[in-house]
């Protein structure tokens, strides 16, 4: 009898903390030992010269979403986790959207169901609350809570969703009591909205001033504010698809004083720049997203961010919008910026951009690498060591990664729905030539031989409790328990 189903041979294992050369042994889809020379397999992948990675954890991506505009995503659970597959991508956690009226638990089951038989790889679940009324607060959340759904995503800007500071804090208070995680979208609603006013009155319509109205100063002062609010309540927060040098200074400020805030960016920031809204005819609208790539010299601050543990995790914010009358052209080919939905796809090349620039170009090691793309999005949403690392117990979720290829990327070579990349012609060192869920190969070397029903709905564990941060004199309320 064999002592394992898989090995995989011969490559050089990179975690969060360690670089080794050594062979893996898979049995009943979990990783059951790490060695030399593992023998004994019923098949065998000879990974040689590779690097073998865990498989990614894209903490932040939507699909089968309907928008606030009222446009679906083009990718559903099918299309979107064949598309992470090939992206070195092996766990994804999409959002349930709740808008106001909705009752939050029929929002849940209505999504699962949307999943049910259709994704070739692992998914958890992030909730968006946008109605946060007492029985939502009182009942519904601390039983979705318990049953896996631990974090959730709250916004400071757009009509259909925005909450106002008081319910911001009631929805803070909520996560202090039952240890949940709260993701925020910082951004001033007002200050946006003043802005595109006068923009529109002049005329002033096309996709290049989504930049001027999302403002960058409006970001800056939305992330100090939530800062604020997590600060008063004594709770850990998570800002997401950070932009700008001016907030990321606001977080750094912050995380010097010992407050528990985290924060996320995406390629977007790193790739992209405000001249690319700014293209001929109604091309800049597909690279309309919030908030909106800055210019270019905005990128070194975004890097030096990675760099220096600002940053805990790069999601993708993958939000795909076909470049068609179903999508970005709903209300026409010359819409006014307020009328395009906002967002970009960027699932399937999330890690290569950042391995070709960031770990190839001597930015970060390997090592910050996997714990930004894997480790600490499973740890922070409570999958690890289930996922997020490669050891003995863990799922054998695992990318052999070839550090030598060179990939132009273009939508031709791409598994999504969409019509369009916006890093068309960017050309990378490095791609996942192989992608196990769960000791099962779905991406062989440029075919997809993943079978939809595979992917498994994961609850999420409540992160380790943090100890409370010494309050300063005169500020020792526990306003959570009012």
């Amino acid at each position: 009898m064999a002592d394992f189903d898989l090995v995989i041979k011969g490559g050089t294992v990179a975690t969060a903390a360690d670089t080794v050369p050594c062979d893996i042994g898979i049995r009943d889809g979990r990783v059951v030992a790490l060695g030399d020379s593992l023998k004994n397999a019923k098949e065998t992948i000879d990974a040689t010269g590779k690097l073998v990675l865990p498989g990614g954890v894209d903490s932040h991506c939507h699909i089968a979403q309907m928008g606030s505009m009222g446009v679906e995503t083009a990718d559903d659970f099918e299309s979107g986790t064949r598309s992470a597959a090939c992206g070195g991508t092996t766990t994804i956690i999409p959002f349930a959207a709740q808008y106001r009226g909705q009752s939050l638990r029929t929002v849940v089951d209505a999504y699962r169901k949307r999943a049910e038989g259709k994704a070739l790889c692992d998914y958890a679940i992030h909730l968006i609350i946008s109605d946060p009324t007492e029985q939502v607060l009182g009942q519904e959340l601390p039983g979705l809570i318990r049953d896996g759904y631990t974090s959730f995503k709250v916004y400071m800007t757009y009509d259909a969703l925005k909450l106002d500071d008081r319910q911001m804090l009631d929805v803070l208070a909520c996560a202090r009591r039952e240890g949940a995680m709260v993701m925020v979208h910082a951004e001033n609603h007002d200050v946006i909205k003043w802005i595109t006013e006068r923009l529109l009155n002049a005329g002033k319509i096309a996709p290049k001033y989504h930049v001027v109205a999302h403002a960058a100063p409006a970001e800056r002062e939305a992330t100090h504010r939530v800062i604020t609010l997590a600060e008063i309540v004594d709770v850990p927060i998570l800002i997401v698809h950070v932009s700008g040098r001016e907030a990321i200074e606001q977080i750094r400020w912050a995380q010097s004083r010992g407050l528990r805030v985290m924060a996320e960016t995406c390629p977007q920031y790193l790739f992209l720049s405000a001249e690319d809204l700014d293209k001929a005819g109604f091309e800049g609208a597909k690279c309309q997203c919030s908030p909106p790539p800055r210019g270019k010299e905005n990128q070194p601050f975004v890097w030096l961010g990675i760099e220096d543990g600002t940053f805990q995790t790069i999601g993708s914010d993958h939000a795909p919008y076909r470049y068609d009358e179903g999508g970005k052209m709903k209300n026409g080919p010359n819409a006014p910026f307020t009328k395009v939905p906002n967002g970009i796809p960027g699932l399937e090349v999330r890690m290569p951009l950042v391995f070709s620039e960031g770990v190839l170009k001597k930015r970060i090691t390997v090592n910050r690498f996997v714990s930004l793309m894997a480790t600490e999005p499973a740890k922070i949403y409570g999958l690890y060591p289930r996922k997020g690392t490669i050891a003995v117990g863990s799922d054998a979720d695992i990318v052999i990664w070839d550090t030598e290829r060179k990939v132009t990327i273009t939508q031709s070579i791409l598994h999504d729905n969409m019509n369009y990349t916006p890093y068309e012609g960017q050309k990378v060192q490095g791609w996942p030539i192989v992608t196990l869920s769960r000791g099962r190969v779905v991406w062989n070397d440029g075919k997809v031989v993943g079978k939809p029903g595979h992917g498994q709905f994961l609850p999420c564990a409540l992160p380790e409790p943090a100890k409370p941060r010494p309050r300063p004199a005169g500020f020792d309320y526990d306003f959570a328990r009012f």
